[in-house]
């Protein structure tokens, strides 16, 4: 199975570096990987690339903690974008660095920003955007559009695309605001607008957050985690204490 080198890092120090980075004028950018994104990285060369580019790549999902601990590498938690998406605005408030909402279902990017600013008034949101893209969409379209993402000039942008089309826009265009730090966050806007709960923290904490999730979402989530996440799972767990005894 092909590795994926997570880092080792709390969601505290994940934040404490970007802000020490965006005051040196240095930019990066945050995978948080699932165990959906995981099975991608170890199927698709193109997918595992592009994530190789990253600044930082997090555990967010319990089975990629538990797998590093049976392989003997143990994480020191769950780093989930969920989660980033609060704190890094907590910390950009703060110290007076500015976001950009880019992307979330129709309407959540700007019921995200009203979340945001309700908890964290001094926070600045330099833009909200919230296009479609479709699989048919002209590059010269796409050009045009993040020309006004870049325009005002971000500080962290969170991206709120599925995988990989999430990794893929951060890798093509991340070059154009090199100081910025860019990061995936995928549903989190419509966790964050309420339109869809997040699971319980126990629940988060016992790795049973994607069955709360299947509940709610069945016929989207249903293959994802029944058909392909379940088996590729048990899979993980196996190469993990393999890995653990033959290293």
């Amino acid at each position: 199975m092909r590795q994926a080198c997570l880092h080792a890092v709390t969601e505290s120090q994940c934040v404490s570096l970007v802000m020490r980075d965006l005051a040196a004028g240095q930019g990066g950018w945050i995978v948080t990987m699932n165990l959906d994104h995981l099975r991608r990285f170890v199927q698709d060369q193109r997918y595992a690339a592009l994530c190789r580019e990253s600044t930082l790549l997090v555990a967010d999902g319990m089975p990629l903690i538990w797998a590093s601990r049976l392989q003997g590498t143990p994480l020191p938690e769950r780093v989930t974008g969920s989660d980033l998406i609060w704190s890094l605005s907590a910390a950009a408030a703060a110290q007076r660095q500015s976001i950009f909402l880019l992307g979330g279902a129709p309407g959540t990017a700007q019921a995200t920003a009203q979340a945001l600013r309700q908890r964290f008034p001094t926070l600045s949101i330099a833009g909200i955007q919230a296009p479609y893209f479709g699989t048919h969409q002209q590059q010269p379209e796409i050009d045009r559009f993040m020309a006004h993402v870049v325009q005002p000039r971000p500080n962290i942008i969170f991206v709120a695309f599925g995988s990989p089309k999430a990794e893929a826009l951060i890798s093509t265009y991340r070059h154009l605001l090199p100081g910025a730090w860019w990061i995936g966050v995928g549903i989190s806007f419509s966790f964050v607008s309420g339109q869809i709960r997040r699971p319980p923290r126990w629940a988060q904490g016992m790795g049973l957050e994607w069955f709360f999730r299947l509940m709610q979402e069945p016929r989207r989530l249903g293959k994802r985690y029944l058909v392909y996440g379940i088996p590729f799972a048990f899979s993980l767990f196996c190469s993990a204490v393999v890995h653990r005894f033959t290293r």
